[in-house]
């Protein structure tokens, strides 16, 4: 069974590692050419710099994807539903949930306690 993923346009095969580890190297000894500078700091600024790069990419691309979209009318059921936090004595009023007997929402790490319902 192959991937559907990897018939994609665009999309790479093959390890990226081995053009990582030539691009580390190339920087490297471009840094040390160019400059006087140790040769395991040059590397070590290289691979810094990438792993910042590399966090920057994900959190672009976490930003760009859209968000998913809104569940079909009628799958959320109509309730009333009052709860209270053991800890703290906050309130929540639930009015509408995926079923009709959902779970507690979590408050100061406790589920929270049902005081009323709509019965």
């Amino acid at each position: 069974m192959t991937d559907p993923s990897s018939d994609l346009p665009g999309r790479r095969r093959g390890p990226r590692w081995i053009l990582v580890v030539v691009a580390v190297g190339v920087l490297a000894a471009a840094v040390v050419v160019v400059g006087d500078v140790n040769v395991f700091a040059a590397i070590g600024a290289v691979l810094v710099g990438l792993l910042i790069m590399r966090v920057g990419w994900f959190l672009l691309a976490q930003l760009a994807t859209p968000p998913p979209p809104p569940p079909d009318p009628g799958t959320l059921r109509r309730v009333r539903l009052t709860y209270r936090c053991p800890s703290c004595s906050a309130e929540v009023r639930m009015t509408s949930a995926a079923s009709e007997d959902p779970e507690p929402p979590r408050h100061c790490m406790e589920e929270m306690e049902l005081i009323a319902s709509e019965d």
